[in-house]
């Protein structure tokens, strides 16, 4: 597997009240890459991070469609990566308002 391609895979954290609520579970939410495969994902938490990774959910958010005064658009789909470490590993985001 390339190096070049493990750091291009995960895009950004995902922050919202739900997968804040999923820290409490030693779980982190990422924006991945649509090809990205769980076995990938995992190399490369690991590698960026230096942490030790229990298992990979993914899932495709399907992008919702709205409205503005020119008329339907569709916000496109991307993929979300739920990362659960293992006990003694943790992952902070310093500066993320």
């Amino acid at each position: 597997m390339n190096k070049e391609k493990l750091l291009t895979l995960i895009k950004a954290p995902y922050v919202t009240e739900k997968s804040t609520a999923a820290g409490s579970l030693n779980q982190v939410v990422f924006k991945v890459d649509r090809s990205a495969s769980k076995l990938e994902i995992k190399k490369s938490v690991e590698k960026l991070f230096d942490v030790e990774v229990d298992s990979v959910t993914t899932l495709i958010q399907k992008g919702k469609i709205k409205r503005n005064r020119y008329g339907l658009y569709k916000r496109s789909d991307y993929k979300k990566a739920y990362v659960s470490l293992k006990e003694g590993s943790e992952i902070e985001f310093e500066g993320i308002n």
